[in-house]
């Protein structure tokens, strides 16, 4: 079969409905695939970072607000499709005592500076070390994310890629507490 041939015959094909429903929802799960939310009910772990601006912070000093800690990497394309919703929600949010960790999984922090800073976000990133990952009891793919209470609390686990939507109805009643 030439080359002109194979062209012509897929001029001329016209997908029906239903192929081109699971074409949609193919795209829609490459894009935003699901994240699965877990309730959780236990003590944020101590931790300490130092972000990359070289500023040192603590859960403990973030106590009294909402945090979203989100373990991440530059190379993880669903955590790039997360972040510009999570920088139009914590623009929105922040100044009603919500706030953001972001735990960049990479090997080096220049990549992150420059990353961060090509796309504009201006959320709090700190470089993941060993040992984090653990004490917030595992995260096996990325992205992952914790919500945290004002009182400390780990509320709940969000495996997988958030968006605007989902941090709205997740943060919102622990604003409210």
């Amino acid at each position: 079969m030439k080359a002109h041939d194979i062209w012509t015959r897929v001029r001329k094909y016209r997908p029906d409905w239903l192929t081109l429903a699971l074409l949609g929802l193919i795209v829609y799960v490459w894009f935003r695939p699901p994240a699965w939310v877990s309730d959780e009910n236990r003590v944020a772990p101590a931790m300490k970072v130092v972000l990359l601006d070289g500023r040192q912070t603590s859960l403990e000093q973030l106590r009294g607000k909402v945090v979203l800690i989100n373990f991440w990497a530059t190379w993880c394309p669903y955590c790039r499709h997360e972040m510009p919703d999570m920088e139009r929600f914590y623009r929105d949010y922040r100044a009603q005592g919500f706030e953001i960790l972001a735990l960049s999984q990479d090997d080096a922090p220049e990549p992150v500076r420059q990353f961060m800073a090509k796309e504009s976000y201006h959320f709090p990133v700190a470089m993941a070390e060993a040992g984090h990952a653990a004490s917030f009891g595992g995260v096996s793919r990325l992205p992952t994310s914790f919500l945290i209470d004002k009182q400390g609390r780990i509320r709940k686990k969000i495996s997988g890629q958030v968006h605007y939507a989902r941090l709205k109805e997740l943060v919102t009643p622990l604003l409210a507490e």
